[in-house]
Parts: C-alpha cells; structure tokens; sequence
C-alpha cells in the first residue's frame, strides 16, 4: 500500500511538472491547468489511503470534517470561478494564493501545539518533532502566515476596498521592529513553546503581512502577486517536510521555484529589486504635476479612425483600462477591420500590464485573438520605429518615455513599449489623471500624440463605426 501511495505522489509530481510547463505557452495553458488540475485530485484521493489517516482513532470525525472542508471550499471556488469577471482575476488569484499560505500556516499551528502538548518537563518541540522539522515548521508558519495577511492587503487594494499607503508614521521603522519581534518569538517558541508564545507569535506574523504590503504602490502589484505565490509554495514544501507527505513538498517546490522566477522577472521587467518594490512605495502618493505650459491635443474617434485605416501598421498596446472597460473584443473588432482592410496589426505586451503576470494576454486570448499577433515587449520594440500608428488603451507606466529621460522619476530604468517612436500615438483614456501609479506621462503631451478621451468601450465602438464608413 505504502508503495502505492508513494507511486501514486510521483505520478502527482509529474503531472504537476509537465502542467506547469504547457502553462507557459497561451496554446497549451488551458490543458495545462487540466494535467495540473489532475495531478491534484490524485494527490488529494491518494491521501485518503494513509497509514496516518486510516489508524487514527478519530477516522470518522476527520473524514467528515475533511469532506466538509473540501465541499465548502471546492464548492465556493468552482462558483465563485465561473462567476468572476476578467477584469478581477487578479485579486482572485490574491485571495486563492493567501488561502494556500494561510492553510500552511494552519499545519504549523497544529504541529506546533501538538508537540508542545507531547513535550516533556524541560523539553522544547524539538523534542516530540526533531530540530530539523521544527525549524522547518516555524519557517513554515512565518512565511505561510506573511503570505496570507499579506494577499488579503493586496486583494483589497486590488478589490478597490484599501487606498491606505502608510499605517503609522515612520512605516518601514515599525515594519523592521516587526520583523524582529517575529523572529525574536520564533526563536522562543522553538526553545520553550506554549500556547501563549505560540499565539504572539502567528500574531506577529500576521500584522508583518499586514504592514510590509501596505506601503506597495498599485504599480508594483504584479510583483507582490508573484511573490506572494512564491512565498506560498516555500511554506507549502516545508509543511510537506514537516508531515512527510512527499506531494506537498513536490509541489511547494514547484510553485516555490515557479514563483520566485516569474517574481524575478516581473522586478527585471521594471528595473528594480524586490526590496525596492517594497520599500519605494510606486503609486502610494499624489500624482505628479504636468510641467511647463503641456497640453493634452484631442483627437476625435472619426479622425482617428482615418488615420488607423490608412496606415501601414498599426500596434495596439492594451493596459488594465482596457480591463476595467471591457473593451477587448471590441480592440479585437476594431483590429480584423484594419487587417480586412490591408493594415498589419501586431499587439503589444509589456510583461507587467495589467495587474498581474499576463493579465493582459489572457483577456487577449479570451477575445479571440490569434497568440501570432501578441508580441512581447523586447520582441516588438524596435517595430515601433517602423509603425504609423501606434494605439494605445488604457495603458500607461508601460508606455512612459520619463523611464529612459528622467532620472528623477519613479520609474526611470524600468524597460518599456516604445510607443514614442511610431509615427503617430492615439491613446484612449477616461481623463486627463495621471493613471493608477499617479506618474505623469510625458506620451500624453508630445507632438505625435493625439487622446481620445472616454470610455474604452464606448471609445473602441466609435472607431469601429468610423473604419466602417470609409
């Protein structure tokens, strides 16, 4: 049976593995979340087979509870799944990704308490669970309990319901004093646990969450989602080591490696480190001001519309206002027009658009549009050079030329779309504001830029009707 179960785990792993592989590509990622969807379900029905699970002595009452965990959760996930706009993906994935470090956290408490209760006169927990798997389970319990405060923080931001940049003055002062009081418990709850020190102790680490993500400007959120799934699979693992269950610590290293990666790369995409992205706060305070006498020049949706038609090539930059308008199968309309009509069109995908890693893609994709015509950001720059008309929806940090000419800016160094470069910029956008960072756009007001202001659903109709009556 043992051999079984183990078997069983290993096929589980692969599954995981090869899953995760097709997601990297938007042909396969659909069946790559079904392979990994299987592999789940086999680890989950496998454990229901452990020696640990059969011998215990309360087998009806845990089967009962397990089943209702899994009813509840599996039930509230499959409807609140199907219901979910794209537009809130991202804070979804936020929520979900909390909940797995947040149920990491939870196995920590429960062999932590466990052991405390096990232990002898004198004895730490190291005692019932051995040094290495107690350290790993307060690891365990630290990161997993970050990485759930820390998710919900940036599910309300993200959800609109927290627009807080700061606590208490001095924030990263008493964001350190935090961190040191975590690891300070940690430490006590390794040499003399008990249920007090444990309960200061999961408290700590859950303000920790709370404080480190709140000073995170709304510009950096792909970053925190990435990280945040990283830190999950880390706690994951060393839980899986702590109840040596081979399939939790296989996954946890996938997701943990996978996170990590992609959390690398986003901080690449913008030029910055994670400690940067923590600590500088994008997006938190006021707007800055447009310098000089800068005016916006406004285009009207039949003029643009002209200038679209007529052109060579055109590029389409999506951001999270096209999101928020739902306006992509409408791009996507307004896209087979042009083509229908001799003009290439080739859509751009700068890696952090949107508000979380490939966001952008995905509503691409869900309106029909063919994976040979989305381009990513180092793939398509120097076509801009080339295009006569660049479009640009609901986009803005991605497309801000102060990256490479300020240096006082916030965003300087971060790579962007070089939508500058075309021979003409529309941009559609609801106002004159700055955008969800408050970083002014220099794009908004140069020569070869023309906005149409308003809804990006209601602006992309507009041109769709003026290409039509040409």
């Amino acid at each position: 049976m043992e051999l079984l179960i183990d078997a069983s785990y290993l096929v589980a792993a692969v599954l995981f593995i090869v899953g995760l592989k097709q997601m990297s590509s938007p042909v396969t990622a659909r069946r790559g979340i079904v392979w990994a969807g299987l592999g789940m379900l086999l680890a989950t029905l496998v454990t229901f087979g452990t020696p640990e699970l059969l011998a215990n002595d309360h087998l009806a009452t845990n089967l009962a509870l397990i089943f209702a965990g899994i009813g509840i959760g599996g039930g509230y996930a499959w409807i609140s799944g199907r219901r979910v706009a794209m537009t809130d993906m991202p804070q979804m994935i936020a929520m979900y990704n909390g909940m797995g470090g947040g149920a990491a956290a939870t196995i920590a408490a429960v062999e932590l308490l466990k052991a405390y209760g096990e232990a002898g006169p004198g004895e730490t927990v190291a005692g019932p669970l051995g040094v290495d798997v107690a350290v790993l389970a307060i690891l365990g319990a630290i990161i997993g309990t970050v990485s759930f405060s820390g998710s919900i923080i940036a599910w309300a931001k993200l959800d609109g319901r927290l627009h807080l940049s700061r606590l208490l003055p001095g924030q990263h002062f008493v964001n350190a004093a935090l961190a040191v009081a975590t690891v300070v418990f940690a430490v006590l709850v390794f040499l003399s646990a008990d249920w007090t020190t444990i309960a200061i102790f999961y408290a700590l680490a859950l303000l920790l969450g709370i404080f480190i993500t709140i000073p995170v400007g709304g510009a950096d959120m792909p970053v925190i989602i990435s990280l945040f799934n990283a830190l999950t699979g880390l706690a994951v693992g060393f839980e899986g080591y702590v109840l040596g269950n081979a399939a939790m610590i296989i996954a946890g290293i996938v997701v943990g490696s996978a996170g990590s990666l992609l959390t690398h790369l986003m901080a690449v995409a913008m030029n910055r480190s994670v400690a940067n992205v923590f600590f500088a706060g994008v997006g938190t305070g006021p707007a800055a001001a447009a310098t000089g006498e800068q005016e916006m020049k406004e285009i009207q949706a039949q003029d643009a519309g002209i200038l679209l038609a007529f052109a060579s090539q055109a590029i389409i930059i999506p951001g999270y206002g096209m999101a928020v308008a739902q306006a992509q199968h409408r791009i996507w309309e307004l896209a087979q027009l042009l083509i229908a009509r001799g003009v290439k069109v080739k859509f751009a995908i700068h890696p952090v658009a949107g508000r979380m890693p490939g966001h952008m893609n995905v509503l691409l994709a869900e309106a029909g549009v063919p994976y040979d015509l989305i381009h990513d950001m180092e793939d398509i720059n120097a076509d801009f050079k080339n295009t006569t008309a660049a479009l640009v929806i609901g986009a803005n940090d991605v497309v801000n030329p102060s990256a490479k000419t300020d240096a006082s800016s916030p965003l300087y160094g971060m790579p962007i779309l070089d939508a500058i470069d075309s021979d003409n910029v529309i941009v559609i956008k609801r106002g004159r504001g700055a955008g969800f960072s408050g970083v002014e756009n220099p794009l908004f007001f140069a020569d070869n830029t023309r906005m149409l202001f308003g809804d990006g659903q209601k602006a992309s109709s507009e041109l769709i009707q003026a290409v039509k009556e040409l």
